[in-house]
């Protein structure tokens, strides 16, 4: 057994293709499409790329377990910051549009809707790892004792 990284990389490949692909001819196919990918170069760049996600996975654990408010707290604070411009960027206007519809005849002043191009992505992020977590939680799954 060698302990280089493509060869392990392949040998995780190998693994993950028996377990999703039961019909050997599809493995072969896919064990192929692995083969060229690691002749190519290209399965180097995808552990370089896998073992950075890792270690911001770690540093993500240590930043959360911190005691410091301003270290453990940015997430909670970003989400906080997220939602709220969600709400008074599409909650308020839509509520203030439907009461002037049914109360206002003329003149009625409805606010106007912000971007949220900026913070979507950060807000949808942070909304899928919540939802990971509440997943683990369903499922009963021990996460403070995982490593």
């Amino acid at each position: 057994m060698s302990f280089d990284p493509i060869s392990i990389a392949l040998d995780f490949g190998k693994t993950v293709i028996e377990k999703i692909w039961p019909d050997p001819a599809k493995q072969a196919e896919e064990m192929f499409k692995l083969t060229k990918l690691a002749q190519d170069g290209k399965l180097t760049e995808l552990n370089a790329e896998v073992q950075l996600m890792l270690g911001q996975i770690e540093i993500n654990k240590i930043e959360a377990g911190s005691k410091s408010f301003f270290v453990a707290g940015a997430r909670p604070f970003i989400l906080w910051i997220c939602g709220i411009t969600l709400g008074l960027s599409y909650l308020v206007p839509l509520v203030m549009e439907w009461v002037a519809y049914w109360s206002c005849t003329e003149g009625c002043i409805i606010p106007v809707r912000m971007d949220m191009g900026a913070l979507m992505p950060l807000l949808l992020g942070l909304l899928g790892l919540g939802t990971m977590r509440s997943v683990d939680k369903r499922g009963r799954v021990q996460t403070d004792k995982i490593g």
